[in-house]
């Protein structure tokens, strides 16, 4: 491979970096806010389930459900 190729590959993938790196930022800021996102809205599911009395505390206040179940309103 002559010089002038090298030069060409070496500004080519040197460009394909810069452009990789920028879509791998944008990635991980948009994962960031998502997970900031799904926090907050496991905050508030909280606080309505606990509203609507269907997060019963223990006496850590950990939920009295086994790992694994869901949480379903009570019949009347």
């Amino acid at each position: 491979m002559d010089a002038r190729h090298s030069t060409e590959m070496f500004k080519h993938l040197d460009k394909q970096s810069e452009v990789l790196m920028e879509a791998y930022r944008a990635m991980s800021h948009e994962l960031h806010r998502l997970q900031v996102e799904e926090e907050m809205l496991m905050h508030k599911l909280y606080e309505l389930m606990s509203a609507e009395g269907l997060i019963k505390k223990g006496s850590k206040g950990e939920s009295n459900t086994k790992k694994g179940e869901s949480i379903s309103p009570q019949a009347p």
